[in-house]
């Protein structure tokens, strides 16, 4: 027996209410942007600066007795992370301590270190301190910079890459609906105060090539259908091409979801943050590629009749769709 989530075949009208939807995305995204401005986001340590303790015993790592012996010195946000590594022997356990730079200071004082040296010493013994490292506001700020970059490189690179497979409307749809998940994410993030650190720029990225694949699934439909569907409005032609694929939409979405949402509850503390943000953005990605890349397309128009020679052909691009 096969499991359908969505019947083989629905005509829903999804442009019925189309001003509610994309009012709906407008007010979440001043939301978010409100958020940002007014609190910002809590930085961890990869954008904030701090120190990075490594560790190694023979004793295995119990990060609940890690954390337990370095709370009473409350340093704020301390990261403890088991390194795995097939290189290791048996008795080679290693683990990696990461604590925020402390308020005024640009990194964590020589006392600090000791207290938590000392510390851990009291529960595991044998405890080696194989390295420690500290990453200054300097560092932390190239960090962001950088970490801006890419996602806006990655932006343009798909606005680049939808124009020369579809239209230049496509493109701004796509983009359109990118930026709206990535700044939809951001915003959750400041308004939960969740910490920000390098592994929710890998989400970030991650989220941009998920939304822009439901995106380009729909896109590539709704072009087959323009070939086939000449005479039919642009709108009847967008919900015909939405409905067609809003079975392998919806299946792909919840068994996304249910591995992520399996990770969150059971992967620990260490990609928790991680997870979530790949949540949520499955969540607003699987929306706007129906109900902000696809109104944008409707809003813009687009060439009907694709049965005409590219302007492509006989070029480099003749064959992008291959």
């Amino acid at each position: 027996m096969r499991l359908k989530l969505v019947p083989q075949n629905t005509s829903f009208d999804f442009f019925k209410h189309w001003k509610v939807w994309l009012g709906i995305s407008g007010l979440m995204m001043v939301v978010a942007f409100t958020s940002f401005l007014l609190q910002g986001l809590n930085f961890g340590i990869d954008f904030r600066g701090g120190t990075t303790i490594r560790t190694q015993s023979a004793v295995e790592i119990d990060v609940g007795t890690y954390r337990d012996a370095i709370a009473p010195l409350e340093l704020g946000d301390v990261t403890i992370t088991e390194i795995f590594d097939p290189t290791f022997a048996d008795d080679e356990n290693v683990a990696m301590i990461r604590i925020q730079a402390q308020e005024d200071a640009e990194a964590v004082e020589a006392a600090t270190i000791t207290a938590v040296e000392e510390a851990l010493q009291q529960v595991v013994p044998d405890i080696q301190f194989v390295s420690v490292e500290s990453v200054g506001p300097k560092v932390s700020g190239e960090l962001i910079q950088t970490a801006v970059i890419a996602v806006a490189l990655a932006i343009g690179a798909v606005l680049v890459y939808i124009w020369l497979r579809f239209e230049w409307q496509f493109a701004l749809g796509a983009v359109a609906a990118l930026v709206h998940d990535v700044i939809l994410t951001i915003g959750i993030f400041s308004e939960l105060q969740i910490r920000f650190d390098l592994a929710i720029i890998a989400a970030l990225l991650t989220i941009v090539g998920y939304s822009l694949n439901d995106t380009v699934v729909v896109f590539d439909r709704v072009r087959e259908n323009l070939r086939k569907y000449k005479k039919k409005d642009l709108k009847e032609v967008l919900n015909i091409s939405i409905n067609e694929t809003l079975s392998r939409t919806v299946m792909t979405s919840v068994t996304t979801l249910l591995a992520l949402i399996s990770l969150y509850v059971l992967g620990g503390d260490v990609i928790r943050g991680f997870v979530f943000a790949m949540i949520w953005g499955v969540i607003v990605g699987t929306y706007s590629s129906v109900f902000v890349a696809s109104t944008i397309l409707l809003w813009l128009g687009v060439k009907r009749d694709w049965s005409k020679p590219s302007n492509t052909a006989g070029n480099q691009f003749a064959n992008i769709d291959a």
